[in-house]
């Protein structure tokens, strides 16, 4: 770029410098002379615009972030705050999913008041690569959501956490994906800057988990297109793990991957991009004798953009069994009486219209209803989640809103109700 910029000069100073010439030979000795001036003005004017501009490439470039095999780097996050206020007692104040019982009995009110930043996120992704005849790419983002210090700081000490982090070759009609991004049975989240960390309707139909994985996809490029997917996944069951050491839970001592597959037809392109798919997911758990037991689900997952302005997202599941280790399925249970896995069915829908640019209203809801004979008297029953929210983006980045939760989960004792208000400010980059 700055030698574009030198040549531009001396070539501009060799067109200017070669005119004075030839209007001596047509004009007048003192005409001529004025305009040698001025075009000798001209040119230093131009010398002078010419070199701020080779001062503004240079430090462009000491700038600029380039990978070191000189690959394209784009760097991307959200800067957010929300602020939030519950009026009961929920697993999880900031984004919750259900409502936690026994609601505090110390004379402590269960409402509270609050605000943090550890869902924001980066993201960084690696493009412009070929490799074995296939556009190579690849992806990672992080975000705040890993937890907390056990500390008097608390929330302010947010511990970092990997989202998603794959590597993509693509061919003409196939693609290959290795790493850590969403199931393909359940490719879709809710629209919502409330709900982050965790995605809008867990524990309510949503079987969001981002899984170490293998995926395969194969798409025709014609319109509409159909699709074909499979993966090889990491036998998660949910099981928490220690502090620091890594602990093989009972789904990964069944020594085989979950497997799953989808088929899809889409048609349109970037917002107006629309697609039915269906899928199905196994997978197996190890128990103390030789029998394995299954972890499955059958799914539909729907995305319609009705133009640029109304958008219909939603997922649902049929015949989940043990899917709290897929994002939280079963309302995040595992397994009930008798070591049994938590049979449960559910699903979500949102619709979201954008009256302009700048302004998103939406509204949607989930359910996540497991079999109450497989629970034990203490197990969650039914959970609905009915959210709504309005985004405002002004433009420059600068995001705001606000969003409302209403969460009823059944338990043995009956069915507890309660309302989430988060508001939030934030810059997308």
């Amino acid at each position: 770029m700055i030698r574009s910029v030198r040549a531009l000069v001396a070539v501009l100073a060799l067109s200017l410098l070669s005119l004075p010439a030839a209007v001596r030979a047509e004009t007048p000795a003192d005409t001529a002379q004025a305009r040698v001036d001025s075009l000798a003005d001209r040119l230093e004017r131009a010398e002078q615009s010419i070199e701020r501009l080779t001062r503004l490439v240079q430090e462009q470039n000491q700038a600029k972030v380039q990978s070191r095999s000189r690959n394209q780097v784009e760097l991307s996050g959200l800067i957010l705050f929300n602020g939030w206020y519950n009026n009961a007692r929920f697993n999880n104040t900031d984004d919750p999913q259900f409502v936690a019982t026994p609601q505090d009995s110390s004379g402590l009110p269960n409402a509270n008041l609050a605000a943090g930043i550890r869902q924001s996120r980066i993201g960084l992704s690696v493009t412009g690569m070929q490799a074995v005849g296939a556009q190579l790419s690849g992806d990672i983002q992080l975000d705040f959501a890993g937890g907390q210090q056990p500390s008097s700081g608390g929330r302010t000490f947010p511990l970092p956490r990997i989202r998603t982090a794959f590597v993509k070759l693509d061919w003409r009609h196939l693609g290959l994906l290795i790493g850590q991004e969403s199931q393909i049975i359940s490719p879709l989240n809710p629209v919502s800057f409330a709900a982050v960390g965790t995605p809008e309707f867990t524990g309510a139909g949503n079987l969001w988990f981002w899984i170490p994985q293998v995926r395969l996809s194969y798409e025709t490029g014609n319109a509409p297109r159909f699709g074909v997917q499979a993966a090889l996944l990491t036998p998660m069951i949910g099981t928490p793990q220690p502090a620091f050491l890594d602990s093989a839970d009972t789904g990964e001592k069944s020594r085989r991957p979950f497997v799953q597959g989808r088929l899809y037809i889409g048609w349109g392109e970037g917002e107006t991009e629309s697609q039915i798919g269906i899928g199905i997911h196994r997978g197996w758990i190890a128990t103390p004798g030789d029998t394995l037991l299954a972890s499955e689900a059958y799914t539909a997952d729907l995305r319609l953009a009705l133009g640029e302005k109304i958008l219909l997202l939603g997922e649902g599941f049929l015949n989940g069994k043990a899917t709290a280790g897929l994002g939280g399925g079963g309302i995040g249970q595992e397994f009930g009486l008798a070591g049994r896995p938590v049979e449960s069915r559910g699903g979500w829908g949102q619709l979201n219209v954008r009256p302009s640019f700048s302004w998103e209203l939406g509204a949607g809801a989930g359910i996540d209803n497991p079999d109450d004979a497989l629970l034990t008297p203490i197990q969650r029953g039914r959970n609905i989640i009915y959210e709504g929210h309005v985004h405002w983006r002004p433009g420059g980045g600068l995001l705001m809103g606000a969003a409302f939760r209403r969460i009823e989960t059944t338990y043995a004792a009956g069915k507890i109700s309660a309302n989430h208000i988060n508001a939030f400010v934030g810059v997308a980059f």
